[in-house]
């Protein structure tokens, strides 16, 4: 049997940096003082989204289709270098890949049009789905074939939506280590992903760690 590697978007294949600048730009609050109270909040352990509520702003949402549109989507240079090259390299290596992902809809196309490509790729919004509930993960298992849940790697970037329920869903959970969340977040006591990386190129020189042992649910 092939194992299969799932793969985040944010902060896996893209560095979302422009996705918050854009935010900041949308709310006339400086860049540096946006990020910086992200980061706080990140690691206060709270949902990004309250960030908004530091500079007054509830309501957000209503934010969202100007931030869309100043934001214009994916473009080749949100792409992290090691993105397309990793995944060549993880399919000749024999590995069977998808991107399933919390993302807008549009996001599947706009990756295909950088080039990304995957052999399932869905987002949440088109799934009706959003981690880090068990029913996304149960339900990214039945995309990619209903394989035995062991013979699948899940990577991203966030400990409570990537690390923690991959292994609960019975995956190889693969934290890696970059943006924000990689870099702030910490492991609670008892939480031992199947393998932690800083790359995706480092992802690809260890990946068969991932299946050292039996899988690690917390």
């Amino acid at each position: 049997m092939q194992r299969w590697v799932i793969l985040d978007v944010g902060e896996t294949l893209i560095d979302e940096t422009r996705v918050w600048s854009t935010w900041a730009d949308q709310l006339g609050i400086p860049r540096l003082t946006f990020m910086a109270a992200l980061g706080a909040q990140i690691a206060g352990g709270g949902q990004h989204h309250d960030v908004f509520a530091w500079f007054g702003i509830p309501n957000w949402r209503e934010w969202a289709g100007t931030m869309e549109g100043a934001y214009a989507g994916f473009q080749a240079a949100d792409l992290y270098p090691d993105a397309r090259r990793s995944m060549t390299a993880l399919r000749d290596r024999g590995y069977r890949l998808a991107i399933i992902a919390n993302q807008p809809a549009q996001r599947t196309a706009e990756l295909r049009a950088l080039g990304v490509e995957a052999e399932v790729m869905a987002m949440s919004a088109e799934m009706g789905l959003s981690k880090p509930d068990p029913a996304f993960f149960a339900r990214a298992l039945e995309l990619i074939g209903s394989p035995p849940p062991g013979e699948v790697a899940y990577v991203g970037d966030r400990v409570e939506n990537d690390v923690i329920p991959a292994a609960e869903a019975g995956m190889r959970s693969v934290w890696i280590r970059r943006g924000p969340w990689g870099l702030i977040q910490q492991l609670p006591p008892g939480v031992v992903p199947a393998l932690v990386v800083d790359s995706l190129d480092e992802l690809v020189e260890r990946i068969d760690e991932a299946w050292d042992g039996e899988p690690k649910p917390n």
